[in-house]
């Protein structure tokens, strides 16, 4: 794909499909378009393009309040129709994972741009299919990659690109916080999550995410060794029908990573909905490595070089009279960092206007896909797993 010669447009049309789910409206929605339609979005040449949402969803009552809110002028429960208006120029997508690859085909055959949560499909075959559709179809492609624009990781990132760890060993991630079953109290997640019928589970919503870290902060992943389990087997929907948990709500695993310069390095991921927090962020990486380490969050990062590591000596006879976590220095910003998924938001667009391919796109949510697919058979083979590489 080559950026484009024809004329810039002055207004890009986002329809935003799913805008009434969680994550659809606090993070896309209202952190992100709405900001960028009362700001405009600005070129790197100072241009100013206007943004103008259109929100789409199944339910007209829900998605009528929210157009009123937030003074938006236009809304739909007919997705198909605003897909095939020819005044939309891209076509958000985050409602179920299962509706997730038709949506996404009808948008890229009707020559939509497109940017989309992920998982973008439920199998790895559909998810090389949306990237070969997307690539013949010469439109530009993003894939929420959010996690890569939080400061912590930006931080950690840049301590990489330091050469601040010498030879890295390995990264460590703890992620997760207690869902309440919802009997009692409401449940802070929809109960599809936890029905594997309807595209729910843990590994296949959360390696997705790891796939993409793993490659933004360390390297290639090579193979993966996973176990999955289904801790609370019982839950309360939203109407407050118990129902069976069919689907995984933890995900531990174990992978292979290459750096760049060749370097072998181990990974260790935990993944519950069924842990309680004792970390100062619900996700939490380590990096290790030979001249320093570091912990970054969703925000915060502190790094310890090898001049500054102390000495602890195991002796279980005497109580511990110091303080590692004081033994830490806080990794600065030094830059104002934004929104992660706004900043994303306006990647993706500015390489719309640009005509160019967006770095996150379509095949790296297919190895995203890949991952939780394979993280899945090893869990059920017991058996750790190579993983090839997608060719389209």
């Amino acid at each position: 794909m080559t950026e484009q010669t024809s004329p810039r447009p002055t207004v890009l049309r986002i329809a935003m499909n799913g805008i009434t789910g969680r994550m659809g409206y606090r993070q896309h929605l209202l952190r992100s378009i709405l900001p960028l339609r009362d700001s405009g979005l600005i070129l790197e040449d100072g241009t100013k393009i206007a943004i103008e949402p259109i929100l789409v969803g199944r339910n007209e009552e829900k998605v009528r309040e929210l157009a009123k809110l937030h003074n938006v002028d236009e809304w739909s429960t007919d997705l198909d129709a605003v897909i095939n208006d020819p005044s939309v120029d891209v076509v958000f997508d985050a409602s179920m994972t299962s509706l997730r690859a038709a949506t996404l085909k009808k948008a890229m055959a009707a020559g939509k741009h497109i940017y989309t949560e992920k998982p973008t499909a439920e199998t790895l075959e559909e998810a090389i299919e949306l990237a070969r559709i997307g690539r013949d179809a010469g439109v530009t492609a993003g894939v929420v990659h959010d996690k890569l624009y939080l400061p912590g990781l930006v931080k950690l990132r840049r301590l990489v690109d330091e050469g601040f760890f010498g030879r890295i060993l390995s990264i460590r991630g703890e992620f997760g916080y207690w869902v309440f079953e919802g009997d009692i109290q409401p449940a802070q997640r929809p109960s599809w999550n936890y029905r594997k019928e309807d595209g729910g589970g843990m590994t296949t919503d959360m390696f997705c995410h790891w796939n993409y870290v793993l490659e933004g902060i360390i390297g290639r992943v090579l193979t993966v060794n996973a176990k999955t389990a289904t801790h609370i087997p019982a839950r309360w929907d939203e109407a407050g029908n118990e129902y069976k948990a069919t689907a995984d709500d933890a995900s531990y695993g174990i992978f292979d990573l290459e750096t760049p310069a060749g370097d072998a390095v181990v990974g260790q991921i935990n993944s519950s909905w069924a842990v309680r927090v004792y970390r100062d962020e619900l996700v939490e990486f380590q990096v290790d490595g030979t001249h320093g380490s570091a912990v970054a969050g969703l925000r915060k990062c502190v790094s310890q070089q090898r001049g500054n590591t102390p000495k602890p000596v195991w002796n279980p006879d005497l109580p511990v009279t110091e303080s590692f976590r004081e033994q830490w220095a806080e990794v600065p910003a030094n830059a104002e960092l934004d929104n992660g998924f706004k900043l994303q938001w306006e990647e993706f667009l500015r390489d719309v206007v640009a005509g160019r391919e967006h770095r996150f796109g379509l095949l790296s949510a297919a190895r995203g896909v890949q991952l939780a697919e394979l993280g899945l058979q090893s869990s059920a083979e017991r058996r750790t797993l190579d993983i090839p590489e997608i060719a389209l």
